[in-house]
């Protein structure tokens, strides 16, 4: 079963981002705002790593159904690694996208070092047709706040991506972040008041981001799975209902939705 666009909205969708947006109708998305993979074989000082990090076989896919899905004359924010971009514009470009311009986001601190220190991140902003420019556009140099990385091996902090889904989107137009890992992009969307469509390969972290975004604006009802069933029956014991359905879509898509509403005695 393949998860269509109501299905994935305002929820936070587990698989391979260019299977799980064959269900995203063309022309459908306002906005995309995505932290991919560098293709760097990352591993963070505990160990951590991002899935797919160390090959490019998703690229051309998930760039060419981004292009897909996103409106006419609308805009695509991708992060990327400075020693990969011939392969990253390579992707961009034959998907159908061409550069308008690019964000520096300066760091007060080193994330590592070699023969520089690394001081900062970057990305591009990407065109599909020739959009208009905003009313109000954004800095190309935005301020960066230290996340700790405590929920994401590369977590992006949701003040340095607001700005861009503030010039880029209309309140209650939909971002996707096909790589949402921790949710920051979603978390930004909804503080800005959009709706998003979250996708995210790794099945801990589409945990991690759908709770994120439930505990941040709903108040504590979504947890883990193995937290649901203990949670449902204290709720039914203070008289609150808690529906949970799950789909599988194609490539193993995991779709977890929840409700909730007073039950009647």
């Amino acid at each position: 079963m393949t998860l269509g666009l109501s299905q994935m909205l305002n929820h936070v969708t587990q698989g391979r981002c260019e299977e799980v947006m064959k269900g995203i109708p063309s022309g459908s998305v306002d906005f995309i705002l995505s932290d991919p993979p560098y293709l760097v074989r990352y591993r963070d000082r505990t160990g951590r790593t991002v899935k797919n990090d160390n090959n490019d076989e998703w690229m051309d896919a998930a760039f060419h159904e981004m292009h897909r899905v996103l409106k006419n004359n609308k805009f695509l924010v991708s992060f990327y690694s400075w020693n990969k971009v011939d392969r990253f514009m390579e992707a961009w470009r034959r998907a159908g996208f061409h550069p308008v311009g690019h964000f520096v986001f300066p760091k007060n601190y080193a994330s590592g070092k070699h023969f520089t220190e690394y001081k900062h991140e970057q990305a591009y902003l990407l065109a599909k047709g020739y959009p208009a420019s905003p009313a109000h556009p954004p800095p190309d140099v935005i301020p960066w706040s230290y996340t700790g990385n405590k929920l994401h091996p590369t977590q992006k902090p949701v003040g340095s991506l607001k700005p861009l889904i503030e010039a880029y989107s209309k309140p209650g137009e939909i971002v996707l972040d096909p790589f949402a890992g921790s949710g920051s992009t979603l978390v930004a969307a909804k503080e800005c008041g959009r709706r998003f469509i979250g996708i995210e390969l790794d099945e801990e972290h589409q945990h991690t981001a759908a709770q994120r975004v439930q505990s941040r604006f709903f108040g504590n009802i979504m947890s883990l799975p193995d937290k649901i069933e203990a949670r449902a029956d204290r709720a039914a014991r203070a008289g609150v209902g808690i529906a949970i359905s799950q789909a599988r879509g194609v490539a193993g898509a995991r779709h977890v939705r929840f409700s909730w509403g007073l039950k009647s005695r």
